[in-house]
């Protein structure tokens, strides 16, 4: 696992898949609350590499090291398949070591990732709102695509129950507008350019007395950095929290990521993007459902308590375990209904 939404995302697909008798071992990059998330879940890891930071050679040579960090791991100990969410280094070993890889994604124009992941890949899964025409070029043909239904949230929020003290942990006043607000992904490739609508919102939100923002940001730099505008109205928690509760129980949530937009969306939550790179299939079409709202001015946020929630989302992960073990014909060991909870 190599990001934070690694670890979420993962999590019930390793539950399903200890408790249908395979065995799976874990593997973490050092990167924002990568690590710290895995021991909030009680997930045991092993620990390869750290991020390469902004610097493209950087980064090229931190994929190296990870990519012979996880050979050494895995030689000899006869892996029959292996399963990332966008981990190149993985896809690298697992090719060199001639193990099956089935690699998730759902944006499809982080082109340097799909470069390596997709092309290396046995079977690759996207959510279906991402047309195959915009994976071609990566290598992916018909055979390998698997497109499964809905959000990757809606499958890892299945059995998910907001911690009511969430909020009030962090000393939030809950009679204000209560906003979660998610920063930019500074070192990511696919998000090179500036944001600078991201500070305007924050500021606005931060000095805004009807207003609790609590920020949670992906980085410790980024943390000192929003710790150091002392905004009155916000909020940073000085670790790594479970973030879902949050967003369910907020009145409003602000993000330029994507994972936290979706599962705002998926909770019912409204939200708006600040996403400053090329929208992919999934935002598109959260966008023209109405799920998703794009924000281009800072005035334009609508600032108001919910007063009444959206049935959330919810899908079976059973269907993205029986898809990643079809990666080597494997058939799973109990079968089960995959209902789905409209919204």
């Amino acid at each position: 696992m190599s990001a934070p939404a690694h670890v979420l995302v993962l999590r019930p697909i390793i539950e399903r898949l200890r408790g249908e008798g395979h065995e799976v071992e874990i593997t973490s990059r050092d990167y924002a609350q990568t690590q710290q998330l895995l021991a909030l879940h009680g997930l045991e890891h092993t620990p390869i590499g750290r991020h390469g930071g902004a610097s493209r050679l950087r980064k090229a040579y931190s994929l190296a090291s990870r990519s012979a960090g996880m050979l050494r791991f895995g030689r000899g100990r006869g892996f029959d398949l292996a399963l990332a969410h966008g981990s190149n280094d993985l896809a690298i070993a697992a090719k060199t070591l001639g193990v099956p890889e089935a690699n998730m994604h759902d944006y499809e124009y982080a082109v340097t990732q799909h470069r390596i992941g997709c092309r290396l890949a046995r079977r690759v899964m996207f959510p279906d709102s991402v047309p195959l025409d915009r994976l071609r070029r990566f290598g992916v043909t018909e055979e390998k695509y698997f497109p499964y239904p809905g959000l990757k949230e809606e499958y890892y929020l299945y059995d998910f129950e907001p911690d009511a003290e969430a909020l009030r942990r962090l000393g939030v006043e809950e009679e204000r507008v209560v906003v979660i607000v998610r920063p930019p992904p500074d070192v990511s490739l696919y998000h090179r350019k500036s944001n600078p609508l991201f500070p305007k919102v924050l500021d606005r939100l931060g000095r805004d007395e009807g207003v609790q923002a609590v920020v949670l940001p992906r980085t410790q730099a980024q943390r000192e950095f929003i710790t150091g505008l002392r905004l009155p109205s916000v909020i940073v928690p000085p670790g790594a929290v479970e973030a879902q509760s949050l967003v369910a129980l907020a009145d409003l949530v602000v993000s330029a990521g994507g994972t936290m937009n979706r599962e705002a969306a998926a909770l019912g939550t409204p939200v708006y993007t600040t996403y400053g790179g090329r929208l992919g299939g999934v935002d598109e079409a959260l966008i023209r459902s109405g799920r998703l709202r794009p924000l281009t001015d800072s005035r334009a946020v609508e600032l108001q308590k919910r007063t009444a929630g959206t049935m959330p989302t919810r899908r079976d992960p059973a269907l993205l375990v029986e898809t990643i073990l079809g990666t080597v014909g494997a058939q799973p060991l109990r079968e089960e209904p995959h209902p789905v909870t409209p919204t």
